[in-house]
């Protein structure tokens, strides 16, 4: 995160404090950073998952708005816990279980794009938002934006526990309120009701930019277990079908593979 140019100002690992990890001080608590360096903007927790909670609670009670998990694992009442703490105390989530959102050129948060060659191979700045459910599969499309001369505002991926802070709805309302994204490329799975309640929020007018979407694991049948908890299709939920039928009524755009995904954007903001 240092190396691509994403201003960190300290680490925090209670019983390190005044140490030092690659130029950057160490202190023992989220307070202390907050009480010597100033107000922070996000807290990125590489933090064992049973752990996760307390990690979170801190950097909420120190007043950070923004907390950035890249951490699998979680017991699901934690999540739940820590999802409810944070709207009660106007801060948001990424994840649990996400790799991270970068803004190509300008900063990474979480350990999407690898390395720093890796990220910049990958991720190019541009117009287009991407949210990804996959976390393998989330430098797909960037990659495919970047061949079609098309690049990226901002990616993310959203997380594969069960229950996540920011939905995609959550998403697309802030890619909706940034000036530089112009569409959005989702990269989207079977399992769970993301992709349904995003349709929700462009049926509603709360997301009025061209969306194109890819549902990945239309083959899979009921009850199976697909990539992560967070995609198995139970009692008739979640179903891809369901889901393409939810986001084309919309008004999104639902497409056969990912390969397809930066043509139809380039047809829809040219």
């Amino acid at each position: 995160m240092k190396d691509y140019g994403t201003k960190i100002v300290a680490g925090v690992t209670p019983g390190r404090g005044g140490e030092e990890v690659h130029g950057l001080p160490v202190y023992d608590t989220v307070k202390q950073v907050i009480d010597e360096r100033g107000p922070v903007d996000a807290s990125v927790t590489f933090i064992p998952g049973p752990a996760l909670k307390s990690a979170v609670y801190e950097a909420i009670d120190a007043g950070i708005k923004f907390v950035v998990s890249p951490v699998e694992r979680i017991p699901i009442h934690d999540v739940m816990d820590m999802v409810q703490y944070a709207l009660k105390n106007d801060a948001k989530i990424l994840g649990p279980g996400s790799l991270g959102m970068i803004t190509p050129g300008q900063a990474a948060l979480g350990w999407l794009g690898g390395s720093v060659d890796w990220a910049n191979t990958l991720f190019d700045p541009g117009s287009v938002g991407v949210i990804s459910r996959s976390g393998g599969q989330s430098g797909t499309v960037p990659w495919a934006l970047k061949v079609s001369d098309l690049g990226i505002s901002t990616a993310l991926h959203i997380g594969t526990e069960p229950v996540l802070g920011l939905t995609m709805s959550d998403v697309l309302k802030e890619f909706e309120a940034d000036e530089q994204t112009k569409a959005v490329a989702v990269f989207g799975e079977i399992g769970g009701n993301l992709e349904e309640e995003a349709a929700e929020t462009v049926a509603r007018g709360e997301f009025s930019k061209p969306l194109v979407v890819f549902i990945a694991g239309a083959w899979a049948p009921e009850g199976m277990r697909f990539s992560h908890a967070s995609s198995i299709v139970e009692g008739g939920k979640g179903t891809a079908q369901g889901k393409i039928k939810a986001l084309t009524e919309a008004g999104a755009y639902v497409v056969d593979n990912p390969e397809e995904i930066a043509p139809k954007i380039k047809e829809l903001i040219q």
